[in-house]
């Protein structure tokens, strides 16, 4: 099988990122974007997708976190959407049951080749760290118009601001692992209209 893997680099006024993203691989990953409470998530995000992430990230934290968070989730989901090719054989669905604690998030995804995101969450804290918790849904709006993907986040309970974001994105990590395993028929992409993304 040819390695489901994706380098990639982007330069702007706000950041700028360099990112390896290899889908079959889940050796431990090396992620440094500058803020610590998102280092953490993404980590956790390899780590429950079963992927391989190499992240460096420098943007305009001197402003706040939203570019470098918005940046790095477009960056994320168009290296996963290159490193599915034609995405021939994958189970194309993923979903996720989390729970963090108190906390239950449910994640449903679709690679689809069509970008929507759907959240439905009531993070109480308004800043975790210096992270505002805001971004959780900005990082995931940005990352499904990267990959194209479809993606429905709703939390079910919780009142911890921590273990909610982490729940989505455990959840998330575990939705992708599922939806980019390749099946036993892995020569049929997976939609009737015969190609996806």
């Amino acid at each position: 099988m040819i390695p489901r893997q994706a380098m990639l680099t982007r330069e702007t006024s706000e950041t700028t990122i360099s990112l390896n993203v290899a889908l079959d691989q889940s050796n431990s990953s090396e992620i440094q974007t500058g803020i610590g409470f998102l280092d953490h998530m993404l980590s956790l995000l390899a780590f429950h997708a079963g992927i391989r992430l190499e992240l460096r990230c420098s943007g305009d934290l001197q402003v706040d976190a939203h570019h470098t968070t918005e940046d790095l989730g477009l960056s994320l989901g168009t290296a996963l959407r290159t490193a599915l090719g034609n995405a021939k054989g994958i189970r194309r669905y993923g979903q996720s049951l989390l729970p963090m604690d108190e906390a239950l998030v449910l994640v449903a995804l679709d690679i689809s080749g069509r970008a929507g995101c759907y959240c439905n969450l009531q993070i109480p804290s308004p800043r975790l760290g210096d992270f505002d918790t805001e971004l959780v849904e900005e990082f995931f709006q940005a990352l499904c118009r990267g990959g194209q993907f479809t993606l429905h986040l709703q939390q079910l309970a919780g009142r911890n601001s921590h273990h909610l974001c982490e729940a989505c994105f455990k959840g998330f990590g575990r939705a992708l692992r599922e939806a980019v395993t390749i099946t036993e028929s892995s020569e049929q992409i997976p939609s009737s209209k015969g190609v996806l993304l």
